[in-house]
């Protein structure tokens, strides 16, 4: 469970990028940053570490227990489970289940899933088809003999319980549910709808009308964007089976690592003096996040959506490479700096590519090379193409992907974007 890695020097060129002398000259403006942002102590950042140490000293009794010991009851009660979320609640949380489960991991049998629910995302917007269809896919389980595939749980985020978008999903959803679970729905309803929100809110309120048996504090003073290592994010994940410990205890490495280390070596502010000095003496205003694989695809969503509603002018775009490789043509790259995300190591053994007798795609020339070295292969010739039109690159590297790694990057780029949030500003006054 190392460290992710930041590798800036594709950005660091007197011709298209910046110098390491503009790089050390911010040093000192970054580090009175930091220690502003230290001493307001942003909820979000402090949050994974007092989750861990409530839940070291309370155990059970702790918020991090409580979402435990809801989230494994679970897995033995609903087949199926229903994130009605916004914003980065919606995002994040789907982030983390795209990277750490099966692709395919709503289509797996209950075996292959060891029991854990399918889990749907809805809530984030006004789209009556998406909403119409899922409601149809639930209700497919209507007639299973078993109960426990007949039932599904739903997961309500929303800190303030005001949200037009999710009071809206949650009228559609309630009733589906209620006619669901039809003679049991008085035992089973408190049971299975469970709020995420702040107190007092409107949601709290309806929770407390029905029953609800658990009601999972968020403070709404956490933006939604920042929200994914609060019960918002944790909550889910728990339902997967998901490692969430070792999320938390990523994020809270990440954050120590932001207060003690030095500019030279600190991940947040090297990110920050990039991209920051990008834009201030090249005019770069767009942020590509080129991930490589599939499964961080929805992570890249997630950025997108957090760095969109920062005060930092940098607009957002995520690929995946290769399949999105047109946006990364020389002609698309002016203003452009292009962030390639990059796991090192797979979790399936490697496909090698192999003879074909007839040959007729032309690629028994590469019959002894693997989809892993091809694709390492493909970063390299896709940087230096970037590198030949003009365009700076960086690279964010994690060993593989697991909840600690991704603890990290969650927490190292909400870190970042707090303080190129207030760099901006600093500097518009």
């Amino acid at each position: 469970m190392g460290r992710i890695q930041f590798d800036y020097s594709g950005a660091v060129d007197a011709n298209y990028g910046v110098t390491e002398a503009q790089i050390a000259d911010l040093a000192p403006k970054l580090l009175d940053l930091r220690q502003q942002i230290v001493d307001v102590a942003p909820p979000f950042a402090s949050l994974p570490r007092e989750l861990l140490d409530g839940y070291t000293e309370l155990r059970d009794d702790s918020p991090l227990g409580q979402i435990f010991r809801v989230a494994n009851r679970l897995h033995d009660e609903v087949d199926a489970v229903v994130v009605l979320a916004g914003g980065g609640a919606y995002r994040g949380t789907q982030a983390l289940r795209d990277a750490c489960c099966d692709p395919y991991h709503n289509e797996l049998s209950r075996g292959g899933r060891g029991s854990k629910p399918r889990m749907y995302f809805t809530g984030n917007d006004l789209d009556n088809d998406a909403s119409s269809a899922l409601l149809h896919r639930l209700g497919r389980d209507l007639t299973a003999i078993d109960p426990v595939v007949r039932r599904w749980a739903m997961v309500v985020i929303d800190p303030a319980g005001e949200t037009r978008e999710r009071a809206l999903a949650l009228r559609q959803f309630l009733p589906a549910m209620e006619e669901a679970l039809a003679d049991d729905v008085a035992q089973w309803m408190p049971e299975l709808l469970l709020p995420v929100t702040d107190q007092p809110s409107k949601l709290r309120d309806l929770a407390q009308a029905i029953g609800c048996k658990e009601i999972f504090p968020i403070p709404a003073a956490i933006d939604e964007r920042f929200n994914v290592l609060s019960a918002a994010g944790v909550l889910p994940a728990a339902m997967l089976g998901l490692d969430c410990v070792q999320l938390l205890e990523g994020a809270a490495a990440m954050d120590e690592h932001f207060k003690t280390a030095p500019p030279e070596t600190n991940l947040v502010l090297q990110y920050v003096a990039i991209h920051h000095l990008l834009q201030t003496h090249r005019g770069i205003g767009r942020r590509v996040m080129n991930v490589w694989g599939s499964a961080l695809e929805t992570f890249g969503l997630w950025h997108d959506q957090l760095l969109a509603g920062s005060a930092s002018q940098m607009l957002p775009l995520t690929t995946v490479s290769p399949r999105d490789g047109h946006h990364l043509d020389p002609a698309n790259l002016q203003g452009k700096v292009v962030n390639h995300v990059i796991v090192q190591q797979h979790r399936a053994d490697p496909w090698q590519v192999g003879q074909n007798d007839g040959n007729h795609d032309g690629l028994n020339a590469l019959s002894d090379r693997k989809l892993p070295d091809l694709m390492t292969q493909a970063i390299a010739d896709t940087d230096a193409a970037l590198h030949a039109a003009g365009c700076p690159t960086t690279q964010l590297r994690m060993r593989e992907i697991d909840t600690h790694t991704l603890g990290q990057l969650f927490q190292m780029l909400m870190l970042a974007t707090t303080v190129e949030s207030q760099l901006q500003r600093d500097a518009s006054i």
